[in-house]
């Protein structure tokens, strides 16, 4: 037989033997002694602790964002917007995991503590330092006339806020907004480092027991996708319904 046939031969043995390989390591990854519940239990821990920082997020990023608007300049109380100012620059000037272990080791270094209520705090205040420039950002791409038409029905300066300025805001920022739930989904892939069994540190886990650390990230970076994917989808069709409300 031709030479051409044995090195065919051989490349498909090697495809098959690779293949086999393969499939065998994701087996003893996923599907062996019932290993993908630690992956189900991972996603869990990581959408509970976005949910929650996320809100914990956006009512710091609002408030914050709201006081520096309305202290802003002011006598007296101009000093409060350079504390907000200070937050937003120490929160974004340091490391997120750095934050995440001082917020442990401070506030929940005792017998008992829950791991997963550290995380929300930690990145929900994280989370608060970057929501308050998009939701500051959003009430400055409010017109003026907006502030204005209050003032003249005799709102004060914090209803005309709260009532009118800033649910027009909200509105323009829902874009951004998801698109920090989306990084914050990433983030808490560091939640391991205080024992919180995320999918990163849920792959871990199963890599300890199969020797094989690859195709378990492997397995957790395809779940990370597969949530990303979702939620840029859901992101994508609010973004189309507040499209369609605003053309009528």
């Amino acid at each position: 037989m031709p030479p051409v046939f044995f090195e065919r031969h051989k490349t498909e043995e090697l495809r098959i033997g690779l293949l086999s390989w393969y499939m065998d390591a994701i087996d003893k990854a996923l599907i062996r002694e019932n290993r993908y519940e630690f992956y189900l239990s991972g996603i869990g821990n990581t959408l509970l602790i976005s949910l929650f920082a996320v809100i914990l997020g956006f009512l710091i990023g609002a408030f914050v964002a709201v006081v520096k608007q309305l202290c802003a300049g002011r006598r007296g109380i101009g000093w409060i917007a350079k504390i907000c100012d200070l937050y937003v620059f120490v929160i974004r000037g340091t490391p997120v995991l750095v934050q995440l272990l001082l917020i442990n080791a401070v506030l929940f270094n005792y017998r008992g503590a829950n791991a997963i209520v550290a995380a929300v705090m930690c990145f929900g205040i994280n989370s608060g330092a970057y929501v308050a420039e998009i939701v500051r950002a959003g009430i400055e791409s409010i017109d003026k006339g907006q502030t204005e038409a209050g003032r003249s029905l005799g709102l004060g300066a914090g209803q005309t806020m709260w009532l009118i300025v800033l649910p027009q805001a909200i509105k323009n920022i829902l874009p951004a907004l998801g698109n920090e739930f989306i990084v914050l989904v990433k983030e808490t892939s560091i939640a391991g480092y205080i024992a919180v069994t995320d999918i990163t540190k849920a792959a871990q886990y199963v890599g300890s027991k199969t020797y094989d650390l690859i195709t378990p990230l492997l397995i957790a970076a395809a779940f990370y996708l597969i949530l990303v994917f979702i939620l840029t989808k859901l992101q994508k069709l609010l973004e189309r319904r507040l499209g369609k409300s605003d053309r009528r």
